[in-house]
């Protein structure tokens, strides 16, 4: 008898045993893909050639790859060089939504203070919901990854979970902080990639575009003014009498007044405009969503405001200024010959305006 009750214990024992094995290994084949996945991920994040490709690799991959209800990316930009280079880009995805940029780090230092390790834990919607953005779904746990590069607190990589038990506190975070190492590495390198295309980008004496970006923004405006249904307005402006500024004066003074020229232009125009130096004392703007008559209020403005005050040393001028609005029918057109036949009309509208006496506004 007491063999046979010997057997039954040694047979539930093994069978435990053999349970606890299965468990075992079960959880070592979900850690093993979770670990592949992760390093697929990394491979991925390293090759994005682009800052916007590394958002939608974080923003929009990530999120349905590893089945999360809820995630946000929180950026420290403190010179706004990460909202320049957002602002090239025009989605309608909704994607960037759960991107928050932050013009300073205070929020994110009080909720990492100086720790490199992930904070996981249930969700508090007063602490965590602006880390997520209005898409976020129901969210039970979080995971809230500190993104550091050279001991400086860039941003914040936040995961949320229905899952109560997926990101509790005490669950190990070691991929979870390999993984923000690498992205913090990858926006950093990304960011100042970006940097070196923008100074290519960028007219070094007056610190507006150059006609390079300015030939590129304008395909871009167009198409999506053309496939929306939209207005968009061109401005070209011209310095009265330059010329005569630099032989009087000499050209060091007349540097200081094309650069005072350009910040008093892009002082008066929207965020969403974009503005340019197009040439010699020659600016050029695209204005979209707006009307013929908006447009003029802003040329009268900007040609009002140079004219009002000294611009350098004493040194007064006035501006001419042409404008142009997108044909009408701008659908049955190409991109390429819409954008030569606006930069082309409001060239001749600014013609107009210095045979008729400069310091005016011409629309053509």
């Amino acid at each position: 008898m007491d063999s046979d009750a010997d057997n039954d214990a040694l047979r539930e024992e093994n069978t435990a045993l053999r349970r606890q094995l299965e468990q075992l290994l079960r959880e070592a084949r979900a850690n093993e893909e979770k670990m592949r996945r992760f390093e697929r991920l990394e491979h991925r994040l390293i090759g994005a050639r682009s800052f916007i490709e590394l958002l939608e690799l974080l923003l929009g991959d990530y999120k349905q790859e590893f089945g999360l209800e809820a995630l946000g990316l929180t950026l420290v930009d403190r010179d706004g060089e990460a909202a320049t280079v957002l602002a090239e880009v025009m989605r309608e995805d909704g994607l960037l939504q759960s991107l928050s940029l932050a013009p300073e780090a205070t929020e994110l230092e009080v909720l990492h203070g100086e720790s490199r390790r992930p904070w996981l834990g249930s969700f508090d919607l007063q602490a965590h919901g602006h880390l997520f953005g209005p898409r976020a779904g129901f969210i039970a746990t979080v995971a809230l990854l500190p993104l550091r590069r050279q001991e400086q607190l860039i941003g914040s990589l936040n995961f949320g979970s229905s899952d109560s038990k997926r990101y509790e506190s005490g669950t190990a975070t070691d991929l979870l902080e390999r993984l923000a190492g690498i992205v913090g590495v990858c926006l950093d390198n990304a960011l100042n990639q970006e940097r070196l295309k923008m100074a290519g980008l960028t007219d070094a004496l007056t610190g507006v575009h150059n006609r390079r970006y300015f030939d590129h923004r304008c395909q871009i405006e167009v198409a999506h003014a053309r496939r929306h249904k939209h207005t968009l307005a061109c401005m070209f402006l011209d310095l009265d009498g330059f010329k005569r500024i630099n032989d009087t004066y000499g050209h060091q003074l007349g540097d200081e007044v094309l650069r005072a020229v350009g910040s008093t232009i892009q002082h008066c125009l929207r965020t969403g405009d974009t503005i340019a130096r197009f040439g010699g004392e020659e600016f050029i703007a695209l204005l979209p969503q707006t009307s013929r008559s908006h447009v003029r209020e802003i040329a009268e403005r900007i040609r009002e405001a140079v004219a009002a005050r000294p611009l350098a040393a004493g040194v007064s001028a006035t501006i001419s200024i042409g404008l142009a609005m997108l044909p009408g029918d701008a659908d049955q057109r190409g991109v390429a010959e819409l954008a030569t036949e606006l930069i082309t009309q409001a060239d001749h509208a600014l013609y107009q305006a210095k045979r008729q006496g400069r310091n005016q506004v011409v629309c053509a």
